[in-house]
């Protein structure tokens, strides 16, 4: 038989808390309810914070929490990111003749693809993703390829990012762990695949089509990740709609996150398993010549980024 409790001190809840959790129906508030019954705190539980406040506030609306409670924690949790070093001219200068690093290949490969001398401080910039960020060559490269590719679809033949744009891209990177060439391609395709997405996105929810912001891709790339169809997507936008009159990407995020949590992905889900009886239609589908033209841009971006990264091994062989 199985042994239902283990050894050690026992946690217990009132049989009105436990009533007032089943109802709740959420499985995130009752594990951030079982975290507060053992520790009084938030802290410590690995959660993203906007996880961790919507369990918060579905337990305060419930009566199960302590209004003033703060999913935030009281001090960092980690050292804040360090600054990068202010390099000067002779740090530069050194990296650049330095016949052991790969830097020099790395700027002579940059301005080619930039199509552009690099200034003093493009260098220092370049220099602060490859000595502080300790990215490697080729991760810098396919960093830059990307900048630029995506420069020009947004604005045209021709357009190149400024190196600053390059750098909060590269930190982006650093931060997400993309420290290595496969890791590197991994997050391309996703990228690639997601900016096709993106444009499907917008036709279901009856947007023109025009470039995203950064808000707008991450809630995207949210849904993507949880794994919502077309029509589970127009559901959601419709529902919204009816109740905020407008599109509204925050209400709309939070009615999937809802079903998300039941395990609500297809529209057949939905209206078995959803309570809102009001009636949803199936949008449209994604009409196929549209759906081969961004496979093949996205097959044509990485094949492009592949020969790129293949002609700078051969310069550095």
């Amino acid at each position: 038989m199985a042994q239902l409790l283990m050894p050690g001190s026992v946690v217990a809840m009132t049989d009105q808390a436990a009533d007032r959790l089943l109802k709740l129906d959420s499985g995130d508030a009752a594990l951030l309810y079982l975290h507060l019954l053992r520790w009084g705190t938030p802290d410590g539980l690995r959660w993203p914070e906007d996880r961790k406040q919507r369990a918060l506030d579905q337990l305060k609306e419930h009566g199960l929490a302590p209004a003033a409670l703060s999913a935030a924690p009281a001090a960092p949790a980690v050292p804040a990111e360090a600054p990068p070093p202010e390099y000067g001219a002779e740090d530069i200068t050194a990296a650049l003749s330095d016949p052991a690093s790969t830097f020099p290949a790395l700027a002579d490969e940059v301005e080619r693809r930039l199509g552009k001398k690099l200034t003093a401080n493009d260098l220092k910039i370049l220099y602060t993703l490859y000595d502080h960020l300790a990215l490697p060559t080729e991760v810098i490269f396919l960093l830059v390829n990307w900048c630029v590719e995506e420069m020009e679809r947004k604005y045209g033949p021709g357009r190149k990012p400024f190196l600053s744009q390059i750098r909060r891209e590269g930190f982006v990177w650093a931060r997400k762990g993309i420290d290595t060439v496969e890791a590197a391609e991994r997050y391309l395709q996703t990228l690639v695949r997601l900016r096709g997405r993106g444009a499907e996105v917008l036709r279901l929810l009856d947007i023109p089509p025009r470039p995203l912001v950064e808000r707008e891709k991450n809630y995207i790339a949210a849904w993507d990740q949880m794994g919502f169809d077309n029509e589970a997507l127009r559901a959601a936008y419709e529902r919204t709609v009816m109740k905020k009159q407008s599109m509204d990407w925050s209400y709309m995020n939070g009615i999937l996150r809802r079903w998300h949590e039941k395990g609500l992905h297809t529209l057949a889900a939905i209206q078995a398993g959803d309570r809102d009886p009001r009636p949803v239609q199936a949008a449209a589908p994604t009409p196929p010549a549209a759906a081969a033209r961004e496979a093949e841009q996205a097959r044509e971006d990485m094949e492009r980024m592949r020969r790129l990264m293949e002609q700078m091994k051969q310069m550095e062989g």
